[in-house]
C-alpha cells in the first residue's frame, strides 16, 4: 500500500505571456502619461500657465514643477512599498495605475493661468505630485511582477519588460503630439505650434490616458500573486512595518542602489527634456527678438530688446517635429538595447555589463560639444544631433534594461518591494528632479555651448561608477532562498 505525499501550497502560476503582458503594459501607460507632461513642460506649460514674460523663467518655472514630482515619487514608493510588502503586488499595481490615471486624466482638464489665474499652476503642480505619487510605486511592482515570475537564468530579460515600458511609453506619447499637431492648421508652417494646438489639443494626450488606463486595469486584475511573495507569507516573512526592517538591516543596499541608478536618471532626462529644450530653441538672436517682440505686443506687454538680449543663449533652431521625429528615432535604439540588455545581463552579469556601460556614458558626456553645436550647413548639423541621439538613447537601453533585475535583486522578498522602490526614487530626485534644472543653468553659463552639460552627465556616471565598484553581483541570488525569513521581527 502506498501513500501520496502531503500536498504542497504553492501559488497559482501566472504564464509567462501574462507576466510579460501586465509588467509592460503597465509601465507603458505610466510612462506614457508621464512623457505626456514632459512634452507639455517644454512645448505648453511655460505659456498656458507660467507666462511670465520672460522665456527662460517660464520654463524654468515648468521644469521646477516636473521635478516636483521627483520629491513624491519616494513618499509613493514607500506608501505602495508598505502594502506590497505586505498585502501583495497585485493590488498595489492597480492601485499605482489608477492614482496615474486619474491625475494625467484631470491634467487634461484643468483651466490654464488666463482664466483662473495662479491658481492653474497650483492646480497643475497638484496633479503632478499625484503622477509621482503613482510612479513611486509603479515601477517596482511592475519589475517584481516580471523578475519574481522568471524562469530560472532569466530573470534580467524578464526584467528588461517593464522597462521597455519607458520607450514605448515616449514614442506613443510623443506620437499622440505629434499627429494632434499635424492635424491642426498651421499658418506659419508644421514646424511651429498652431493656436488651436495651445488652445485645446495639448489635452487630447492627457484625455487619451484614460483609454489606455481600462485597458492596462483589464490586465492587472487578471494576475495572481507570485509564489515568492505566497512562500514569504508562509514562512512568516512578512513584517508589519518593512520600512524599518529595510533601513535597519539593507542600508548598505539602499545607498548603493541609489547611486547605481542615478546616471540613468541624469542620462534619461537629458536626452528627453534637455535636449527637446536645446533642440527647438533658436540659434538666431535677431530671429528670436522678432518672434519675442510679436508676442509681447499680441499681449500687450512691452519689449526690452536689450533685456532680452541678455538672457538670450543659443539653441540648435529645429522646429519642434522635426526634433521630436529625430528623438523618435533615437529611441526606437533605446527599446533594442534595452532587450538585447537583458540577455547579456543574464549570460556575463549585471554588475559587469554596467560597469563597461557606465564608463561608455562617461566618455559620451565629453561629446557633448563635438555633437550638439550649430554648423553653417544644417544637415551636418542634423546628422550630428541624429547621431548623438542615438548614441545616448543605445546608452540609455544598455544601462536601464538590467536595473529592472538589479535593483529588486538588492532586497530580500519580504522588503523588495519597499527596498527597490526606495533606491529607484530617491535616486530620481538627486538625478531626474535637478537634472533639467542644472542642465538649464549650465546651458546658459556656457553661453549656449552645452559642454558643462555633458560634463554633469560624466561626474553623475563616475558617482555610479563607483557605487557599481562597490556592490556585489546578484544575478545567482535565489528568490526562494531570499526571502528574509532571518530577518528581525
Amino acid at each position: 500500500m502506498t501513500t501520496s505525499a502531503p500536498p504542497t501550497s504553492t501559488a497559482p502560476a501566472n504564464p509567462r505571456s501574462r507576466v510579460i503582458t501586465a509588467s509592460l503594459i503597465g509601465t507603458t501607460i505610466e510612462f506614457y502619461d508621464f512623457y505626456a507632461y514632459a512634452t507639455a513642460a517644454v512645448l505648453v506649460f511655460p505659456i498656458l500657465f507660467f507666462p511670465t514674460g520672460n522665456d527662460t523663467t517660464a520654463l524654468l518655472l515648468s521644469f521646477s514643477v516636473f521635478g516636483a514630482a521627483m520629491i513624491a515619487r519616494p513618499i509613493g514608493a514607500v506608501v505602495f512599498g508598505h502594502f506590497g510588502d505586505r498585502f501583495g503586488r497585485k493590488a498595489t499595481l492597480v492601485a499605482s495605475l489608477l492614482t496615474m490615471g486619474v491625475a494625467t486624466f484631470l491634467i487634461g482638464c484643468l483651466p490654464t493661468f488666463n482664466e483662473i489665474g495662479v491658481w492653474a499652476a497650483v492646480l497643475l503642480l497638484v496633479m503632478r505630485l499625484a503622477q509621482g505619487f503613482a510612479l513611486g510605486g509603479e515601477w517596482s511592482g511592475a519589475t517584481l511582477v516580471a523578475t519574481e515570475n522568471a524562469p530560472k537564468g532569466k530573470r534580467a530579460w524578464y526584467g528588461t519588460f517593464p522597462q521597455l515600458g519607458a520607450p514605448i511609453g515616449f514614442i506613443i506619447a510623443n506620437t499622440v503630439f505629434l499627429i494632434i499637431n499635424f492635424a491642426l492648421p498651421h499658418p506659419d508652417g508644421t514646424a511651429q505650434r498652431s493656436a488651436e494646438f495651445l488652445a485645446w489639443g495639448w489635452r487630447v494626450p492627457f484625455l487619451f490616458s484614460a483609454v489606455m488606463v481600462i485597458v492596462g486595469l483589464w490586465v492587472r486584475l487578471r494576475l495572481v500573486e507570485s509564489e515568492s511573495f505566497v512562500k514569504a507569507e508562509e514562512k512568516g516573512a512578512i513584517r508589519k512595518f518593512p520600512l524599518g526592517v529595510v533601513i535597519r538591516r539593507h542600508w548598505k543596499s539602499l545607498i548603493l542602489g541609489t547611486f547605481i541608478m542615478l546616471a540613468t536618471y541624469v542620462l534619461f532626462y537629458l536626452m528627453t527634456n534637455f535636449t527637446l529644450s536645446y533642440g527647438t530653441k533658436s540659434g538666431d538672436l535677431s530671429a528670436a527678438s522678432a518672434t519675442a517682440q510679436a508676442a509681447a505686443e499680441a499681449a500687450g506687454k512691452p519689449f526690452d530688446p536689450t533685456a532680452f538680449a541678455a538672457q538670450f543663449y543659443p539653441g540648435l533652431g529645429f522646429g519642434y517635429t522635426d526634433f521630436v521625429i529625430m528623438q523618435i528615432i533615437g529611441v526606437i535604439f533605446f527599446g533594442v538595447f534595452t532587450l538585447l540588455s537583458g540577455p547579456i545581463a543574464d549570460a556575463i552579469g549585471r554588475r559587469r555589463l554596467l560597469l563597461w556601460v557606465t564608463g561608455l556614458i562617461i566618455v559620451f558626456g565629453l561629446t557633448f560639444s563635438v555633437f550638439l553645436l550649430p554648423h553653417s550647413d544644417p544637415k551636418f548639423t542634423g546628422a550630428l544631433t541624429q547621431a548623438f541621439l542615438v548614441l545616448g538613447f543605445m546608452l540609455m537601453g544598455a544601462t536601464f534594461g538590467p536595473m529592472g533585475a538589479l535593483l529588486p535583486e538588492l532586497f530580500p522578498t519580504n522588503v523588495r518591494y519597499t527596498g527597490s522602490a526606495i533606491s529607484y526614487n530617491v535616486s530620481s530626485i538627486l538625478g531626474a528632479a535637478v537634472a533639467p534644472i542644472i542642465a538649464l543653468w549650465l546651458w546658459e553659463l556656457g553661453d549656449g555651448n552645452p559642454w558643462l552639460v555633458g560634463i554633469y552627465l560624466s561626474t553623475m556616471g563616475v558617482l555610479t561608477f563607483i557605487a557599481l565598484l562597490l556592490s556585489k553581483e546578484t544575478k545567482d541570488i535565489d528568490y526562494d532562498e531570499n526571502i528574509g525569513v532571518t530577518a528581525a521581527r
